[in-house]
């Protein structure tokens, strides 16, 4: 049974979105879903790991460039989407300062289906490394839709650490927006959790500037057992 209402999760918006009002920052806020998890080992726990597709998209700003072939290149081109040929990436040489500054400069790639398999042989394993291998697209894909699928997309991934922190919004979006890929995202986490629920420690929102907003439930256990964010 789940800990979490669609009440509590409004009211916690309500909250955080009013908090950001005020404060009347001079740019747009994104959104978090922070987790804290327990009864669980890293070093000895199979590490979990999954994405999400969010039905509202919670970073509509996200850089997504396209590694393509001559067709994807001109569409990319047409739809003022970033790109790069085949003869581009050949020109990094395989060297490692150049690919890690590609892997930075970018938030997500999408690459050509003719040219996927051909992308560790030219830029060797260095997007890989950073959690951004391409995504593949065919020549009948809408770019611009499989761009917004990538900015629509988090990942749930268990590391070194028993925290867990994913963009589910930005300030600007509606309640019900924000209530939908927030009740999507516990859900989702939790389905990938060995013992669901009982895995689950604190859980609670905030916005990139602002202090975090619990769930009711999660804010009295988290009160009772000296968990709290040391900035709350």
């Amino acid at each position: 049974m789940s800990k979490i209402q669609v009440p509590a999760v409004r009211e916690s918006i309500r909250t955080v979105l009013k908090e950001s009002q005020e404060k009347n920052r001079k740019f747009t806020e994104t959104i978090e879903l922070q987790v804290g998890l327990k009864n669980y080992d890293p070093q000895r726990d199979k590490r979990f790991s999954g994405t999400v597709k969010l039905p509202n998209v919670p970073r509509p700003k996200m850089s997504v460039a396209i590694l393509g072939d001559a067709h994807d290149c001109d569409r990319a081109k047409e739809i003022g989407i970033e790109f790069m040929s085949v003869e581009d990436l050949k020109k990094l040489n395989k060297n490692k300062k150049l690919i890690k500054k590609l892997a930075k400069k970018y938030d997500a790639f999408l690459a050509s289906e003719s040219l996927i398999k051909q992308i560790p042989r030219l830029l060797g394993p260095g997007l890989h490394k950073a959690g951004k291998f391409p995504t593949p697209v065919t020549h009948n894909d809408d770019l611009n839709a499989k761009a917004d699928e990538l900015r629509s997309t988090i990942k749930f991934q268990l590391k070194k650490v028993l925290c867990l922190g994913v963009a589910v919004g930005h300030v600007k979006m509606s309640e019900d927006e924000l209530v939908a890929n927030i009740m999507l995202s516990i859900n989702f986490l939790v389905s990938l959790l060995k013992k669901n629920w009982q895995n689950v420690r604190s859980l609670y929102i905030k916005s990139t500037m602002g202090i975090a907003f619990f769930f009711p439930y999660f804010f009295l256990v988290s009160l009772l057992n000296g968990n709290l964010p040391k900035y709350f």
